[in-house]
């Protein structure tokens, strides 16, 4: 899953924490195949990446704050990250929610 240039993501720190109906529940929030999950689970990628600005925000940011209710929900470790031009940093939970709330504000 491409990145976006300012961006937040999610990758699940312990493949084998994922079973195989958590990957159908993250299939039914990410909307990606379970090949692709399983794929990026496995190479420590992104399981779910969103956007901070543009037109798809609105659809793509629920989401994310969706799958990380469930890994939080399922016990799965996993650690956030914010691209921001091109730069990656690892953030807190606590930090991915207060942008999310900042973003929002932006178009509320």
């Amino acid at each position: 899953m491409p990145v976006p240039e300012n961006a937040l993501s999610l990758t699940v720190v312990d493949p084998s924490a994922i079973t195989v109906d958590a990957l159908k529940r993250l299939y039914r929030i990410t909307g990606r195949s379970s090949v692709e999950l399983r794929d990026a689970i496995l190479a420590g990628a992104p399981v779910y990446s969103a956007s901070l600005f543009g037109n798809d925000h609105i659809h793509v940011v629920p989401r994310l704050e969706r799958t990380a209710a469930l890994l939080d929900e399922l016990g799965v470790r996993y650690t956030v990250h914010e691209w921001t031009d091109g730069v990656v940093e690892e953030i807190s939970a606590e930090l991915m929610r207060q942008i999310i709330q900042s973003a929002d504000g932006q178009f509320g």
